[in-house]
């Protein structure tokens, strides 16, 4: 069940009621509170929430959802629960301090909000854990849910004896209450908001370790994994990981770590990579790799690591009012992880460098559509927020930060931030907050810089307008700034203009200017009279927002010697820039295919190899005319097996190309390359063909028709864990047949009882090029499912706004979508009144077609023109 909750309404509770303490009991013996077992107690459990507030008079309502109340009372007097619907229990209050208390039966999810229950495949053992972002806590205990309404909370978990148990803060030794049960009383929390509150529960795994902070403070620390993982529990990178970061985010945000413990639990079927839960933070246990992965698996984990970590000042020190500062959290611990790994690594830049090839990429795209939204968003209610979880919010607000750090300089926007931190400590804040703090450090007023950056949409696009004397020198330069017509903003920007020059069989950088722009036109004086390059690179180290365009000499130049360029960081830019090109139907699939291979196996970014092969994939796939694709997906193919055959056995190059290579086959030649790698034959040397390189080329087989359900179930038999139950599913849903193709589609939308991470799995699958014939009946049964998920029918409304998410996004028929299914769904959006969801994503999957059609325009002009 989902049930809204707007901002006005937040707003108008939070001037009637102010809540000081929770006191919740959550039972998992199975039992009701007068000991008499449940009816299901493997899908249900109970629990009593005590709340202390204080009120003004008037009629407000608390958040529970919930089977039904067996008991309420206000202040000792029972409440009438007949007005209890399912997800509000309505209340009238005197002025004055109140004691509420509701003991309810809730239900365990499956869907990954609230508290998730799992029965692991492997040793049939049981993990709970919750996740409550944006407000799924209600689903656990009745509370009032909503951020600016924090309080301290006592939590008290019955459980089997044998079980770990952990939640925000300590708990001391569980007390046994009979029958293999115990009781874990855990102490009194900070004030925090009911959305970080949390519980882990289970046969899990625990190591434990205690950390001393730079201050002195000594904090009890532990890692927690299903017991199934304990062999891939690489505990002391972690550990490394996470105590570095604290040194780092102490000693800048100029606050100790705010809680008293930091537990760090990698819990199965999670919706998201993790969750700022305060002092015990969740991710998905994918983290814990089973399998051979590249350094770039390793880095992003680091990354997620440190992006928790910082939230613990940013988002659960302070939090915002309402969701509409939603980027106070995501976009600074974005900015912070990346931050902090650019002081932990050895070379600074290479953060930066994973950050522009992988997640502001995220953000460019995001910006580009009809549906893109300020940094600082109008976050009406839940169901806005839901969506917002996007680009914009994490990468281009980091981008944004980046370039304020640049505009402020970083110890002043440093101490800004401990301004900040210091001022608001366990409260809640809006963005005028944090200006204020910034201006007062800084002495420049941010008002129009917020404007700009935070408060508008749309991305930026720089050029180089420049003239050349008969010398060859510069004789003038400026910098050109365009914005879309849709998000017409033209910002203020502090950039770096870097000149490279071929030098000694490398390119090299001369010279490098960094100023400010701002307008259509900005005039560069210092760049006159230098002897042009063979390269510029506007908005070179990254500091800035926008998408670069190369003037024509440096395009080449790039194309041609893009290996011979050492630094990291130019070479993501480039990178990034050729693929905003290529997606904006100005740099032809070939062309872009080839820069990518060019210089692959010298790249020491495995992030930037990785990325940059899936969006040169990606546009072979998508971007070439029918009946034309072939020759650069087979130029693309040759490309990446040479790349295979030269990369050094056993390294992440190699690893990193085999999997692109299997990905990217397209003919029976492939598919029988494929077979023998998995048979064990011919199998380059050093490749390990483990069991999640097993999974891939299965469903790149399974994909190209070479497999079937035969190969499949004894590969699931070979793997009898949750994830090769879920590596299966997929499998399944990529295969090349019409009954293939029903029985995905029956699973993904007619079958609520599949898991939350297995429903991403199939949809995530489904559509696979080269299998319009089988995929076509979809299109219009999509569109049907989209309005059933708009008009709440059936079982959407119990499946959680994830499921349907996925189900909208990954199951939108992309392969066969043409100029007229596009007018077609126009056309069918208009027939209807769709929720904003519903037609946000809509909104969003044409535009994708539309941007895919004219680069299939584009690309047939080209290679008529003898340019591919």
């Amino acid at each position: 069940m989902y049930a809204n909750i707007t901002r006005e309404e937040a707003a108008a509770r939070s001037a009637l009621v102010s809540t000081r303490n929770y006191h919740v009991t959550v039972d998992l013996t199975g039992r009701l509170p007068d000991g008499t077992a449940l009816p299901e107690p493997d899908a249900t459990f109970g629990a009593t929430s005590v709340i202390n507030f204080s009120s003004k008079a008037g009629d407000t309502h608390v958040d529970v959802i919930a089977e039904r109340i067996l008991d309420a009372r206000l202040d000792g007097t029972p409440i009438d629960v007949s007005g209890f619907e399912g997800t509000r229990l309505p209340l009238r209050l005197t002025e004055g301090d109140h004691r509420l208390a509701i003991t309810a039966i809730h239900r365990f999810s499956r869907s990954g909000e609230g508290l998730h229950r799992f029965v692991d495949p492997a040793d049939g053992r049981t993990y709970l854990y919750t996740q409550f972002e944006t407000a799924d806590a209600r689903r656990m205990y009745a509370n009032f849910e909503q951020p600016d309404l924090k309080a301290t909370f006592d939590f008290v978990i019955r459980a089997p004896r044998d079980w770990t148990v952990i939640s925000n803060t300590v708990a001391g030794d569980p007390t046994d209450i009979g029958d293999g049960f115990a009781q874990w009383t855990f102490e009194t929390t900070k004030p925090i908001s009911t959305y970080i509150t949390a519980l882990v529960a289970g046969d899990y795994h625990r190591v434990t370790r205690e950390h001393t902070t730079a201050a002195g403070t000594v904090v009890p620390m532990s890692l927690v994994a299903r017991r199934s993982l304990v062999d891939h529990l690489d505990a002391d990178r972690i550990w490394e990981t996470t105590t570095k970061g604290f040194d780092v985010f102490e000693e800048h945000f100029g606050q100790p770590y705010p809680f008293g413990s930091y537990d760090q639990a990698f819990v199965p079927e999670y919706n998201m990579g993790a969750m700022e839960n305060a002092g015990c933070v969740t991710f998905r246990d994918e983290y814990l790799f089973r399998s051979r992965v590249t350094t770039a698996a390793y880095e992003s984990r680091d990354n997620t690591i440190l992006h928790e970590l910082a939230h613990m000042w940013f988002g659960d020190l302070v939090t915002m009012r309402w969701w509409d500062d939603l980027w106070l959290n995501e976009s600074f611990a974005e900015w912070a992880s990346h931050f902090a790994q650019s002081l932990i690594y050895d070379d600074p830049d290479h953060a930066w460098a994973m950050f522009g090839a992988s997640r502001k990429t995220w953000a460019y795209r995001v910006d580009q559509l009809p549906t893109s939204h300020p940094i600082a968003a109008d976050m009406v209610d839940l169901a806005a927020v839901e969506l917002n979880f996007d680009g914009i919010t994490y990468a281009k607000g980091a981008s944004a930060l980046r370039q304020l750090v640049a505009f402020v300089g970083r110890e002043k926007f440093l101490a800004g931030l401990r301004s900040y931190f210091a001022e608001h400590a366990w409260g809640n804040t809006e963005l005028a907050d944090l200006l204020r703090a910034l201006t007062a450090e800084s002495g420049r007023d941010l008002a129009a810089w917020s404007a700009a950056w935070l408060e508008r949409a749309g991305v930026n696009t720089l050029r180089a307008d420049f003239d050349v004397d008969d010398a060859g020198n510069l004789a003038r330069f400026a910098v050109l700034q365009e914005a879309p017509e849709n998000w017409p903003t033209l910002r203020p920007h502090r950039i770096a203009i870097g000149l490279y020059r071929l030098r000694d069989d490398q390119l090299v950088r001369t010279e490098r200017v960094e100023t400010d722009i701002d307008g259509a036109s900005t005039e560069i004086d210092e760049l006159i009279g230098l002897a042009r390059p063979d390269l510029i690179l506007l908005n070179d180290d990254d500091l800035s927002y926008a998408k670069v365009r190369l003037d024509e000499r440096s395009s080449a130049t790039a194309t041609a010697h893009l290996p011979r360029l050492a630094a990291e960081l130019p070479r993501a830019l480039l990178r990034g820039a050729a693929w905003d090109m290529c997606r904006d139907a100005e740099l032809p699939v070939a062309d872009y295919v080839e820069l990518v291979l060019a210089g692959m196996g010298a790249e020491s970014d495995l992030t930037a190899v990785q990325r940059s092969l899936g969006q040169a994939g990606l546009a072979v796939d998508r971007f070439l005319p029918a009946g034309r694709a072939s020759a650069v997906a087979d130029r693309f193919v040759a490309g990446l097996a040479r790349l295979l055959k030269d990369a050094e056995p056993g390294s992440d190059h190699q690893l990193a190309f085999a999997r692109a290579l299997a990905g990217a086959v397209h003919n029976d030649a492939g598919a029988e390359l494929l077979r023998g790698w998995l048979a064990g034959d011919e199998a380059p040397e050093g490749l390990a063909i483990d069991q999640e390189l097993r999974w891939w080329l299965i469903n790149q087989l399974s994909r190209l028709g070479a497999v079937g359900e035969a190969e499949i179930a004894a590969e699931a038999e070979r793997d009898q864990t949750i994830t090769g139950a879920e590596r299966a599913a997929a499998a399944r849903a990529a295969g090349n047949t019409a009954e293939a193709k029903e029985q995905a589609w029956q699973a993904a939308t007619a079958d609520p009882s599949v898991p939350n991470e297995t429903l991403r799995q199939i949809c995530a699958s489904f559509n696979q090029p080269g299998q319009a014939e089988v995929l076509a009946p979809y299109a219009e049964r999509y569109l049907a499912v989209a309005d059933d998920i708009s008009a709440a029918r059936g079982d959407w409304p119990q499946r959680g706004s994830q499921a349907s998410q996925n189900v909208l996004e990954m199951l939108y028929p992309r392969v066969v979508a043409d100029a007229d299914f596009v007018a077609r769904a126009q056309e069918w959006m208009g027939e209807r009144e769709l929720t904003d969801s519903v037609a946000r994503i809509l909104t969003e999957q044409l535009d994708d077609t539309r941007r895919a059609l004219r680069c299939q325009e584009f690309n047939a002009a080209a290679s008529d023109a003898g340019r591919d």
